[in-house]
């Protein structure tokens, strides 16, 4: 008997992939639990969250051809939800990174500007840009004498 979609089962993680785990459920059937359903925040190695063998609860998501989706993230409250790997005792936390901007400036506050005035400021400012990197290239490009 497929399992319903919605419901919530109890089984055991089997194995570990590089795009999930898979999970034993009961009556011998198993799933699927995708890297993008472990966990509300950013999963890069599952090994950092599951390990083989650990009970979890899951939530059916789909049952499609034999093969069943499950979601561990959508199963939990909010608040029960799995840390991150803890730090290593005696090491501080890392705090956040402030986002990288890459040298873009924001363009100025538009208004009540139109669609083809925002056009032709934007087109402006990267024609400039686009000068200063042409003139920085051609700096760097050939012109010096090869040596032999």
């Amino acid at each position: 008997m497929e399992p319903q979609v919605g419901s919530i089962l109890e089984g055991k993680v089997t194995s570990i992939t590089k795009f999930g785990a898979f999970v034993a459920l009961e009556q011998g059937r198993s799933g699927l639990v995708h890297i993008s359903e472990i966990a509300n925040s950013f999963v890069n190695d599952v090994h950092d969250f599951l390990q083989v063998g650990q009970t979890v609860k899951v939530l059916v998501l789909s049952t499609e051809n034999g093969k069943i989706n499950l979601s561990i993230k959508k199963a939990l409250p909010p608040e029960e939800r799995p840390p991150h790997r803890a730090p290593q005792s005696g090491s501080a936390p890392r705090p956040a990174k402030a986002p990288r901007s890459f040298g873009r400036q924001p363009l100025p506050a538009s208004g009540d500007q139109s669609f083809e005035d925002k056009l032709k400021q934007f087109l402006s400012s990267s024609e400039g840009k686009m000068a200063d990197l042409n003139r920085s290239i051609d700096g760097k490009r050939g012109g010096g004498r090869r040596r032999r």
